[in-house]
């Protein structure tokens, strides 16, 4: 019964085990049910709400006509005071019909643009889910998903800041795309597309780019040119072939290599291609039809546009922009028909180049810019900003004394000596003069542009911190493709017109830094507007500003006089470069005739910083260099346009900051002491100094006051023949008289009285002096004659002797001590590099 009884809970157990497996299977797969009822009910509402958003998306969209794709989107470009000054856009196209795409030009457009053009209807699922991915990979935007006809839709109604790329945007642009699909074939598509593309050098269209950079028409492309064609819209600015020819080269070679994995181009045929090079295909460009006033604002509007492209990603020879900018026009203009039409500039000849810019000392804001002159092209070099050559003597301030100010506390006093000298390397370093002057204080050395007090004093500060003071500008010097400094940095380095514009805008600035800014505010095609400052920095201290300012206002009119302009406040400094011997060999130059590379000048005043360059472009062709006129001719220009600047703005000097103080010191003193009472005029100077710094204790090097002897007398004894002087004792612990009988002295010491002898008859001239070391007292005279047996002044009342003591307490200024002779018009530095 108890075994019966086992084996029926067994079965009941096993009965009741499987109706529980039964049940929790039922269960599991309810849930399931439940659960992808769920998941098809949330796709359902999802795939709903964004068929919903998207057709209203779509009612939304903007209509699209013939008229938009055929059309050129235009940019306009304004002055600071909201004057047009230029529009933008392809008007000078010459447009392709769809009969008119060569293969080539096809083929390679297709293959890095749209491999699937043919076969999708406008919008191509498979690219976009091959971008998401690409991107998820890339972890940001690496791929786009738009097909050619949406990029067209784009690029005729739409704005392509990345900012306006909204999913609105992406549904609206997808369903035009469509519409456009339905109503034009894809050829016609694609010769749409290739008329709205832009290619660099103001060139639109693709018929137009074949023309006006290889000389051809469309059906004459080669493999090669057609290549090169389809790289360029990407980034017209990267790929431009005159500019970057290394960008465009591998941007082309890589067309190529798509070409070739999808077979449209054969081995052979890619090679061919590979080998050609990008610019012996390439003719000169042709902008006859440039008017003066593009060549005007041409290099401002180059600036203009890299700086809407790196703020705004956008382009403003395609995008519809209005951009306002903060150009001067009049301004702008002057400073073009200076440096192009204006005689008394002094240009030689048409082959001198020159680059200049001129900054708002207040804000940043960039004011005009030259980047070359008697040029005849639009989007040529702008040297104003990419120029690479050294800036000579304009460095300075920048890399020697700002740093020494900065970091060390130097007073414009501080003593330093120009003597012969050499670099850490051993290697020699002169003046321009190839002289010493000596004992120098930093203001003599820097206002006169000496080259070894330059190295000393950066040799005092230390590599490391001149190049920390001129990151704060901005200013980062290459060596051996290095950031770093050499010594030969104290006297250049190099550096943009534009960069060392601003750097002296914060000197003028009381050290607050802008970095150049051409644009104010941009309006995007869709409405959006966005406003621009420069970010003000304190790169320095105000005392080191205003030191520098101190210093360098003594060098217009005194080294730099094409500079001077009568009663405004003003500072600068002058720079030229030299040629090695080498160099002077090659050129033919024998070495008693002056020339040089490179002319500068920085020129500020509290509203404006200028600088300024003059040179050639290939300084080592025969007779390209400068002559010592030559290189003032910055000078010349930065007076010409400060002139006019300053026409109808307040003649303003700059401030003393509250923790400088001005004090008179002896010169060439270490440590910097205060003047005696006996130091002359010549060897006294006002110099500045942080406050707490300025020097307490006075020299001695002249000599100082020691109160004379009193009570002098003098009597002849005739009984003897003797003359016994007497006087009061010293009042100081230190110091002896000194007795002087008829030019010789007789006696020295602290005695109270002296008797000499007198057997002649005659005049007896008698001088007490109170010495102390090198500092003597005045002198007094008491003067006896005697005659035979009388005594004509048996005892003479001293008095002081006004032709001696003078001289006597101030010996004559020592050789070691020079003073700088005025320099003649039209001397400028020649600085070592």
């Amino acid at each position: 019964m108890a075994t019966g009884s086992r084996i029926e809970r067994k079965k009941y157990q096993k009965k009741s085990s499987r109706k529980s497996s039964r049940k929790s299977s039922n269960k599991g797969r309810h849930i399931l049910r439940n659960i992808l009822i769920g998941i098809f009910a949330i796709f359902f509402i999802i795939l709903l709400g964004g068929g919903a958003l998207f057709g209203y998306y779509v009612m939304q969209a903007p209509d699209i006509n013939q008229e938009d794709l055929v059309g050129q989107v235009s940019s306009k470009i304004y002055d600071r005071e909201g004057n047009l000054i230029k529009e933008l856009g392809g008007q000078n196209r010459d447009l392709m019909t769809a009969d008119d795409i060569p293969e080539n030009l096809k083929n390679a457009v297709l293959a890095i643009e749209d491999a699937r053009f043919y076969s999708h209807s406008g919008v191509d699922p498979i690219r976009i889910v091959g971008a998401v991915f690409a991107n998820i990979r890339a972890g940001g935007i690496a791929q786009g998903g738009s097909t050619i006809t949406q990029q067209l839709v784009k690029l005729s109604v739409f704005s392509t800041d990345f900012h306006d790329q909204t999913l609105e945007r992406k549904a609206q642009e997808a369903w035009l795309a469509l519409d456009v699909e339905r109503k034009y074939s894809k050829d016609e598509i694609l010769s749409l597309y290739l008329n709205k593309l832009f290619y660099s050098n103001n060139v639109y269209g693709a018929k137009t780019a074949a023309k006006q950079f290889f000389g051809k028409d469309l059906d004459q492309l080669s493999i090669a040119e057609a290549a090169l064609l389809a790289g360029i819209p990407q980034a017209p600015s990267d790929y431009d072939p005159y500019s970057h020819p290394k960008e465009a080269t591998e941007r082309r070679d890589l067309v190529l290599d798509v070409m070739l994995d999808r077979k449209l181009i054969n081995q052979a045929q890619h090679d061919e291609a590979i080998n050609t090079s990008v610019s012996d295909s390439l003719v000169a460009l042709d902008h006859s039809n440039s008017q003066e006033k593009d060549l005007i604002i041409d290099a401002y509007l180059a600036m203009v546009a890299d700086e809407v492209k790196e703020k705004m990603n956008l382009d403003i020879y395609t995008d519809g922009l209005q951009v306002y900018t903060n150009m001067d026009y009049g301004a702008q203009e002057h400073l073009y028909q200076t440096v192009n039409n204006n005689e008394e500039i002094g240009f030689p000849n048409d082959s001198m180049q020159t680059a200049a810019s001129i900054i708002n000392t207040s804000n940043g804001e960039l004011v005009a810019v030259i980047g070359g002159r008697k040029q005849e092209n639009t989007m040529a070099l702008n040297r104003a900003t990419d120029l690479k050559r050294s800036i000579g003597s304009t460095m300075k301030p920048l890399a020697d004394y700002g740093p020494a100010f900065e970091y060390l506390n130097f007073s414009t006093g501080t003593l330093v000596v120009d003597e012969p000298y050499k670099y850490s390397s051993g290697a020699e370093i002169y003046n321009y003069d190839m002289d010493y002057k000596g004992k120098q204080t930093l203001r003599e050395a820097l206002a006169g542009s000496r080259n070894i007090p330059a190295l000393k004093t950066l040799q005092a500060v230390g590599l490391d911190n001149s190049y920390a003071f001129l990151q704060k500008l901005d200013i980062n010097i290459v060596n051996d493709d290095k950031k770093e400094l050499v010594e030969a940095n104290a006297i250049g380095g190099e550096v943009s017109p534009v960069k060392l514009s601003a750097a002296y805008a914060a000197i003028s600035n009381y050290g607050k830094y802008h970095k150049p800014i051409t644009v104010n505010r941009v309006v995007t095609a869709a409405g959006t507007e966005e406003r621009f400052e420069s970010k003000e920095i304190q790169a320095m201290k105000d005392t080191t500003a205003y030191m520098l300012v101190d210093i360098l206002k003594g060098v217009p009119g005194n080294f730099a006089s094409r500079s001077a302009i009568e009663g405004l406040h003003q500072a600068g400094k002058t720079g030229t470069t030299n040629y090695t011997n080498d160099q002077l060999n090659q050129l033919g130059i024998d070495s008693s005739t002056y020339a040089a590379p490179d002319g500068w000048y920085a020129g500020i005043t509290p509203q404006y910083a200028f600088a300024g360059w003059v040179g050639y472009d290939n300084p080592l062709e025969a007779g390209n260099y400068l002559s010592l006129s030559d290189t003032s001719i910055p000078q010349a220009i930065y007076k010409e346009m400060i002139t006019y600047l300053m026409n109808d703005v307040p003649n303003t000097d700059w401030l003393k900051p509250d923790n400088i103080v001005e004090t008179e010191i002896e010169k060439y003193t270490d440590p910097i002491l205060l003047p005696g009472p006996y130091t002359p005029a010549e060897a006294r100077s006002k110099e500045l100094f942080i406050k707490g710094q300025e020097p307490k204790k006075q020299s001695l090097a002249y000599g100082r006051y020691i109160d004379a002897p009193t009570n002098f007398n003098a009597q002849y004894n005739q009984d003897d023949k003797t003359i016994t002087a007497t006087w009061d004792p010293l009042t100081t612990s230190s110091g002896q008289f000194v007795l002087n009988v008829n030019g010789v002295d007789v006696y020295s010491g602290s005695d109270t009285s002296v008797t000499i002898p007198a057997e002649s008859d005659g005049e007896y001239t008698l001088r007490l002096t109170i010495v102390d070391g090198n500092s003597s007292s005045d002198t007094l005279v008491i003067t006896l004659n005697i005659s035979g047996s009388e005594d004509s002044s048996q005892e003479s009342e001293s008095i002081p002797d006004e032709s001696s003591s003078e001289s006597t307490s101030i010996p004559p200024l020592d050789s070691s001590y020079p003073q700088d002779p005025p320099i003649p018009d039209g001397f400028f530095e020649n600085d070592e590099n």
